[in-house]
């Protein structure tokens, strides 16, 4: 009596260890998003902005006045007509998006190297790597 009851529990407990897994993952990889800030234009245009300019340089537009603002931006738009035809195309705009994001990355990792560089020297050795990554553990 005791072993038909250890055979059937081990046999559920075997089936459930081989179960597929209940969790689904994602299969695509998203690209991150060009901005922290949610997207509603019916209440801010911050996405926006992020988006275009930067979130540094759109941060600086915050303390703008509207005129300063349209000043600026106006400057920009002329960066961004790369043919100067004085429309700025679906592509001018993509290429221009996409180089505003870079340049945030380049300008976040010259920041993490200098936080990690801690003797200035240019390069960044294992333990000034060890140090500013773990050195509040260590």
């Amino acid at each position: 009596m005791l072993f038909p009851r250890l055979l059937l529990c081990l046999s559920v407990w075997a089936l459930c260890g081989s179960a597929k897994p209940t969790e689904r993952k994602e299969r695509v990889v998203r690209e991150a998003p060009l901005s922290a800030r949610e997207h509603d234009d019916a209440q801010s245009f911050d996405y926006d902005h992020d988006a275009f300019l930067g979130a540094d340089e759109a941060k600086s537009f915050d303390q703008l006045t509207p005129e300063e603002s349209k000043e600026r931006l106006g400057k920009i738009v002329g960066k961004i007509d790369e043919d100067g035809d004085g429309f700025v195309t679906v592509e001018e705009l993509k290429a221009w998006i996409k180089f505003a994001q870079k340049r945030w990355i380049y300008e976040d990792v010259e920041r993490q190297w200098k936080g990690h560089d801690l003797n200035e020297d240019g390069l960044v050795s294992w333990e000034e790597y060890k140090n500013a990554t773990y050195g509040y553990i260590l």
